[in-house]
């Protein structure tokens, strides 16, 4: 099995990378499946969802759960479809065109029911997994709360045994709960005794347990977001989740897979937005010329498309590498190690998927003019709708934190060897003909991805070395680092995807031209930052010699960008949207 984080230090085979054209006969049945249900149960009653409709909500979570849109991640035992992370992952990618109802089945099949999934025991199992799979009931994950956000650890319910020890009573509030209105079922998180941090399982209904207001929210409206409140409620013991003081590894674990999940759905919305913009583009006539045809519009929709195949093929990559990992799990232990494992990755993927959403949103928006500032036309709701994915499952700054963080640490436990290929490098990098990109097929993109990953260890290493353990609180560098890994990850994935489908086809196509338009677009970013963390540590000729080993390291030879844009523009024009 692949390591995480390895992409850092290896050269990737591109046959080892899972792409969307390695889709069988039944994951395309299934994209179009859920593709038409978005377009013809969703879409059309958008308004009256974005109002909360009363029963709407709920009525399209049963039709889905009937589709089995619901119970993919849910064993066949009980009532699930069993499917693989690739398929879950095509269904999140084609319901995320629906908006709110797209957050409210994210969060339902997502961080709501995977923690029974992964964790439960088998009555719990059976108690709960028939009704989530069906949609009968819905589920919703309590872990925010007024002064625990990005703290979670920090939180204040507490959950006290009765003094017949058949009950926990859990006293609190959870804040900004999606599906928290709708839902019959909470994991809900509490230290018991106000010291282990325990998750359970609780019922609507429960004495004690109360729902507040709903929030009034910028965007994702039709989901229902409010606060959990909890007085004395009493929660059956046989309901704690996984293990006393274990609530830790159940949240992480299971936050791990919902950051990954929203970038599949961002992902998605990507490509949807794209369409409408290109659409838009076709039909609007200014100087009696569709717009379409103009140069700076054209660039945008080429670097829209670029982007936005960037995120795709680091998604279905980190999906391959998840259904790899978690097809042998069959304990929450092993579970718990095997989203670990991926935990760089999938920080990585919501990172990179939520910022490139917003960054297509955006420019949709521009491309509609005035009409894109208008709620009549979609780009408005896609701004608002798009913004919350910075926020959610972790604020994109805390998952910044988290990549390098995570890396460090292991690498400390020697799981990965980073610091010894960053002393490797040291010793060879004055050998390094950074020009010499051979021939072939994206060659010089390929040795410019190597050239990244040389300046990540280069720049990482000598931040290891001087901050120690120490570094996590040398959060600007931190940043910067998450930042080189992020691009990295998401240019290897690119180019990787675009030679495995060049050496199937025999010729290069549109996702060789996607490949290198992306890797020349974000490339020269990495030895800024770099540059950025190398000034903040060093001064006098130790700096000049760092810059000067990394400027060596970033030497390219530029591409024609420009045309490049045209090319891909031309394409998307052809095809009325994203295309590969």
């Amino acid at each position: 099995m692949t390591k995480g984080g390895s992409y850092l230090i290896e050269v990737t085979d591109p046959q080892s990378v899972f792409t969307p054209e390695d889709f069988s006969q039944e994951d395309r049945m299934v994209a179009d499946m859920v593709a038409d249900f978005t377009l013809n149960e969703i879409m059309p009653v958008t308004d009256d969802m974005e109002a909360q409709k009363e029963g709407l909500m709920k009525s399209l979570m049963e039709k889905a759960g009937e589709l089995g849109i619901l119970s993919a991640d849910i064993p066949e035992e009980y009532g699930g479809g069993g499917l693989s992370k690739i398929v879950t992952t095509i269904i999140t990618e084609n319901i995320s065109m629906g908006g709110s109802f797209a957050v409210a089945q994210g969060a339902h099949t997502g961080i709501g029911t995977l923690p029974i999934v992964f964790f439960g025991t088998e009555e719990q199992k059976k108690r709960y997994l028939p009704d989530l799979a069906s949609g009968k009931k819905l589920a919703a994950f309590g872990l925010t709360e007024p002064g625990a956000g990005s703290d979670a650890l920090a939180a204040r319910t507490k959950a006290v045994l009765s003094p017949d020890g058949k009950h926990y009573l859990l006293s609190g509030e959870k804040m900004f709960i999606t599906n928290g209105g709708t839902a019959e079922v909470f994991v809900v998180f509490a230290k018991i005794d106000g010291e282990k941090f325990t998750a359970f399982i609780v019922e609507r209904g429960t004495p004690g347990f109360s729902t507040g207001a709903e929030e009034h929210k910028m965007g994702i409206k039709g989901s229902s977001t409010c606060s959990l409140i909890f007085e004395d409620a009493p929660v059956p013991v046989e309901n704690l989740l996984f293990e006393a003081g274990r609530g830790a590894s159940v949240a992480l674990g299971v936050l791990d897979i919902g950051r990954f999940k929203l970038a599949a759905g961002a992902m998605g919305s990507a490509k949807a937005a794209l369409g409408v913009a290109v659409r838009y583009a076709a039909g609007r006539e200014q100087f009696k010329t569709p717009i379409i045809k103009f140069g700076l519009i054209r660039e945008k929709l080429a670097q829209m498309a670029a982007r936005t195949y960037a995120a795709e093929s680091a998604v279905y990559r980190t999906a391959g590498l998840l259904e790899d990992a978690l097809h042998g799990a069959s304990t929450g232990a092993e579970t718990v190690t095997a989203m670990e494992e991926y935990a760089v990755e999938c920080s990585v993927n919501k990172n990179l998927a939520s910022e490139v959403l917003d960054y297509v949103v955006d420019e949709t928006v521009q491309i509609h003019g005035g009409y894109g500032y208008i709620s009549e036309y979609a780009p408005e709701r896609y701004y608002r709708d798009a913004r919350i994915n910075r926020i959610f499952e972790g604020t994109n700054e805390i998952n910044r934190l988290i990549i390098p963080g995570t890396l460090l640490r292991r690498a400390a436990k020697g799981q990965i060897p980073l610091l010894q290929a960053a002393q490797a490098l040291s010793r060879e990098i004055f050998d390094l003909a950074t020009l010499d990109a051979g021939e072939g097929v994206l060659a010089a993109e390929v040795r410019m991805v190597e050239m990244a990953k040389k300046m990540f260890l280069m720049v990482g290493g000598s931040a290891a070395q001087k901050y120690l353990d120490k570094i996590a609180y040398q959060q600007e560098v931190m940043g910067y680092l998450a930042d080189m890994a992020i691009e990295i990850f998401a240019m290897d994935s690119a180019v990787a995807r675009a030679l495995k489908a060049a050496g199937r086809d025999g010729a290069p196509g549109v996702k060789a031209s996607l490949a290198k338009a992306y890797v020349h677009s974000v490339f020269p970013n990495i030895e800024l930052w770099g540059r950025k963390v190398l000034a903040h540590m060093a001064e006098g000729d130790e700096l000049r010699t760092q810059l000067s080993v990394l400027k060596r390291l970033g030497r390219y030879e530029p591409c024609d960008l420009i045309a490049l844009n045209q090319e891909i523009a031309d394409r998307v024009s052809e095809a009325g949207g994203y295309v590969v």
